[in-house]
């Protein structure tokens, strides 16, 4: 009497031959429904295997609409009673799908027949949950593509090159949390030959906020061409970004904006919600910009007043984002009074060499921790002749 293996559910008995048989088959079916990294084929070659190679009646996946052969649902009598069904779980034992098997003339599955169903089966669900992984990576990869490209789009939307202002020292410098991200920063000559700079931060971080930093700066170049006054200049860039509807006043823009008249060293400022702008000239108390409105697109109506001075030979100009000033070591923040103090005392004299004590300082604070939000920065310095900028 040949040696054989019971299998769960009764007292049926498969021979060693057949086990190995089996066994082969499986091998096989497994093979091919490995073969393929889409889900749809994974399932289309379960459903031939069961139909081709066990000679049943109709197999099918109700729940992504695939029948071969004979549908399981239409089976009645007889047939509705001998349909059997094996769920196809991922690793979590979340169900993706289930197997649903009508054997022929509504007679039962054989032993070896039911065994072969739920290996297949695991296998199965072992293909399709790695199908649908190779899904999400090919999508992630590409939405990681258009990020980078959209990130290339961004950078090259601000200034390339910086004015040579005779006397003056300017510098910018801009990183964002994610690939993209809402900080804008602008420099417009005007008609007079006054100098427009504008520094502005789209509520938010990352695609959304990115977007609509973009169309902030069609508008404001828009207007800016005109050479209008500050304050009206604030009040039209609000009422516009107002009107753009309910999404763009969710995405309100802080901005702070400078028209420098460089033969005169005469500044006219506006802040419209934004961080307030420092200054420090020499023999003077530190001077702070504040907001004279609220947030550009918040509130509709708004007007906005600007302050008017002079640069000083030796005079200072700091415009920045709050990711600045809201660095975190522990649960202590960075803030205004450190960018402050590390500003008014920092000892070199070009815009680029302060923009970078800065950067050293707020990452010394954080002690390489991760940025949190973006970080724009722009200095303008009188009494110097060197330009330097870092785009």
């Amino acid at each position: 009497m040949a040696a054989g293996v019971q299998l769960p559910g009764g007292g049926e008995t498969i021979d060693l031959q057949q086990q190995v048989a089996r066994l082969q088959a499986l091998l096989e079916a497994s093979r091919q429904v490995h073969s393929t990294i889409h889900e749809n084929e994974v399932l289309e070659q379960v459903l031939r295997i069961v139909v081709r190679e066990l000679e049943m009646a109709g197999a099918a996946f109700p729940s992504v609409g695939l029948v071969y052969g004979e549908d399981p649902s239409d089976a009645v009598g007889a047939q509705k009673n001998a349909v059997m069904t094996w769920p196809l779980e991922d690793r979590g034992g979340i169900r993706m799908t289930e197997l649903v098997v009508l054997p022929p003339d509504g007679r039962e599955l054989t032993l070896y027949e039911s065994d072969f169903i739920e290996g297949l089966a695991l296998q199965a669900a072992v293909a399709l949950e790695n199908a649908r992984f190779h899904k999400q990576n090919v999508a992630f990869a590409r939405v990681q593509q258009d990020l980078d490209q959209a990130r290339t789009i961004q950078r090259s939307l601000l200034p390339q090159t910086l004015p040579d202002i005779a006397g003056y020292s300017l510098a910018f410098r801009s990183n964002t949390c994610y690939e993209v991200g809402g900080d804008y920063l602008d420099i417009v000559e005007q008609p007079d030959g006054t100098l427009l700079i504008v520094v502005a931060d789209v509520a938010g971080k990352g695609l959304a906020s990115a977007i609509w930093s973009v169309s902030f700066r069609a508008a404001l170049r828009g207007m800016a061409v005109t050479g209008m006054p500050l304050d009206e200049l604030a009040t039209r860039m609000n009422q516009h970004h107002w009107a753009e509807g309910e999404e763009a006043r969710r995405r309100y823009v802080t901005a702070i904006f400078l028209r420098l008249n460089a033969k005169t060293g005469e500044i006219e400022v506006v802040n419209a919600g934004h961080n307030p702008g420092f200054l420090v000239a020499p023999g003077a108390d530190p001077h702070e910009f504040n907001a004279a409105g609220t947030p550009l697109g918040l509130l509709p109506g708004m007007s906005y007043t600007s302050e008017r001075g002079v640069l000083a030979p030796g005079s200072r100009l700091l415009f920045y984002t709050d990711g600045l000033t809201e660095v975190f070591k522990g649960d202590e923040e960075y803030g205004p009074e450190r960018l402050m103090n590390e500003f008014s005392t920092c000892p070199c004299e070009k815009a680029d060499g302060i923009l970078d004590a800065l950067w050293t300082a707020i990452e010394t604070f954080s002690e390489g921790g991760p940025q949190g939000d973006d970080m724009t920065a722009l200095t303008l310095c009188c009494g110097t002749r060197s330009v330097g900028g870092e785009p």
